[in-house]
Order: structure tokens, then sequence, then C-alpha cells
């Protein structure tokens, strides 16, 4: 399971790459768009970026997996949009658009999770390694 300071990295190094190349490199990775994803810290309040990937679009709405590298908790982005479901969101280091998130249902986790690990079979992995499901989170625009 990656550490916290290897998932900072790896947010460091994408966000970097993302810079030095004038948005050039890193806006999809292995065949997903990349996006930032602003959240209000539970704890602190305070906004928190990460880089993620989404598997799946469908429109306007966003399909966020919290893997964590199949780490057996959830990932903090994941714990803060749980409590305070406002979001930002910046798709392909296009403008910063306000959206909501919310946690698939089981229905819908159902129909979405195959697709998934169909398109992307490294999520089913990262699922094999640990005991918790690995929520889907829906974002979409405010409105």
């Amino acid at each position: 399971m990656p550490s916290n300071f290897q998932l900072k990295a790896m947010n460091t190094a994408h966000r970097v790459l993302l810079k030095i190349s004038f948005g050039k490199f890193g806006n999809e990775v292995a065949g997903m768009p990349s996006l930032e994803l602003t959240t209000i810290g539970r704890k602190s309040g305070r906004p928190h970026a990460v880089m993620l990937t989404a598997p799946i679009v469908d429109g306007d709405t966003y399909v966020l997996v919290a893997s964590r590298g199949g780490d057996p908790v959830h990932p903090a982005w994941f714990l803060n949009l749980r409590d305070n479901p406002d979001v930002v969101v910046s798709v392909r280091s296009g403008p910063k658009v306000p959206m909501t998130a919310r946690v698939a249902t089981a229905e819908e986790r159902a129909v979405l999770w195959p697709k998934v690990v169909e398109a992307f079979p490294t999520y089913g992995d990262y699922q094999k390694k640990t005991t918790r499901e690995i929520p889907l989170v829906l974002v979409t625009p405010k409105g």
C-alpha cells in the first residue's frame, strides 16, 4: 500500500509535470482524464486539492474511485467530501468548476464497478488487496 508520503509525492510529481509541460502531459493518465479535486478538510476546514483520474465520464458526471491503492483505509479526500459534498473540480487543467460529490448508492455501484474494472483492471486488483468496499464517487456540476 502506498504511504502518505508516496501519495503526496505522486500528486506533487503530477502537478509539476502539468506545469512544466504547460498542460501537454499529465492531463490524461492510462486513458483516463486527470482532474484536480478540491475538498474542504473535515478537521481543518481548509481547502485540500488532490490529483485524481476519472475512469468513467458520463456527460458532465465524473466517477471517481476512492481506492487509495487498495489500502485498508479510505483516502482523506473521500472522507472530506463525504462530510462536505461541495467540491471544486478542474478537468484536464481546465477551469475550476463548483461541483457536488456524492457516494454512489449500492445499486449504482453494482452497475458502475464492473465497467470500471473492465476498462481498468488495476482497480479490481486494488479491491482484492483490501477488505473494505472501495467506494465510487459521482461528481456533478452544481445546479
